[in-house]
């Protein structure tokens, strides 16, 4: 996943949401009504979000050192991960309070223009915003489906900022649809509602960003596609005639362990071996390039080793 990519749709919700959030403070200030308040707190934790994700990329690049020698790649999972548990919290539970109340003890909305106009902008400028996450998702999603690719994504931020940002739309409609029936209805519970379904829905949506974020953080391997590739680019048929096992992690978005054990000619010299293995590493560069660290190790092909079930120690199972 392109870094940059992520980087536009992250600026791009980031100027959105602190634009969105003043406006709709300052109709929550003359109107009074909840879900203007829900919807600012949810913008704040929204722009606070993209915020923690520009900051996970920033980390992600640094240098390895001798502690994480396999670099920092994974900040950009914690932080995504971050980004879920404020979703839930300041956004969800704040709304989800702020909804009770209101239904608990409802009042009419002041100064209707307030709400409504400054919802109608918010609705504006989240579809441009959702607009740049839908353009720079497209050029990686390929032929998944969208559900697949929020799920399939190693990189978190454009799937962060597409659910974020639906979300945001959904929730706009949602605040907009609870105060046009307290207007219409002179009902202030009906902005309550509406407050109490944007918590519901941004619950959602954060136990979803920390179900996938949570699967990245503990190591997910190569997708199918690339494990075929890295497969097909070990065996030459000459020296490294066959594939025994093989193990793949994502260190990072954009960084791969390979680990496998190949199989080689029973006659060949250490040195032959030695020039297949730096060979098989130069084509899963070429094939994937991702795949930065690369571990291989020769071994004689056995069909009754490999036929043979697996010694495990008392006790296990």
């Amino acid at each position: 996943m392109s870094a940059s990519g992520g980087t536009k749709a992250i600026v791009a919700a980031l100027a959105a949401n602190l634009a969105i959030a003043v406006a709709k403070f300052v109709a929550f200030i003359f109107s009074g009504s909840s879900s203007m308040l829900a919807e600012s707190v949810h913008s704040l934790a929204d722009s606070g979000n993209q915020g923690l994700l520009l900051v996970g990329g920033k980390k992600a690049q640094r240098e390895a050192t001798p502690q994480h020698p396999f670099g920092y790649g994974r900040e950009r999972y914690i932080y995504a991960f971050l980004v879920s548990i404020v979703l839930f919290s300041v956004g969800g539970m704040f709304a989800i309070y702020e909804g009770y109340e209101k239904i608990k003890h409802p009042h009419e909305i002041d100064h209707w223009y307030w709400p409504v106009g400054v919802l109608v902008f918010a609705i504006i400028a989240e579809s441009f915003s959702f607009r740049t996450a839908i353009k720079e998702s497209n050029q990686l999603r390929g032929n998944l489906s969208w559900a697949q690719f929020v799920r399939r994504a190693k990189a978190p931020e454009l799937p962060v900022v597409l659910l974020e940002d639906l979300g945001a739309l959904v929730g706009l409609i949602l605040a907009l649809c609870g105060v046009g029936l307290a207007l219409a209805t002179g009902d202030g519970v009906w902005d309550g509602i509406g407050t109490l379904c944007i918590g519901i829905l941004l619950i959602a949506i954060a136990i979803i960003l920390a179900a996938e974020t949570k699967s990245l953080l503990l190591g997910e391997a190569a997708g199918a596609e690339e494990v075929t590739k890295i497969e097909k680019a070990l065996v030459d048929g000459d020296t490294v005639t066959k594939v025994i096992h093989m193990r793949t992690l994502h260190l990072g978005p954009e960084e791969l362990l390979v680990a496998a054990k190949i199989a080689v000619q029973h006659d060949d010299t250490a040195a032959e071996v030695a020039a297949a293995i730096n060979s098989a590493e130069d084509r899963i560069r070429a094939a994937v390039p991702i795949a930065r660290v690369i571990y291989l190790e020769p071994d004689i092909y056995s069909e009754a080793a490999a036929t043979k079930p697996p010694v495990v120690a008392d006790g296990d199972h």
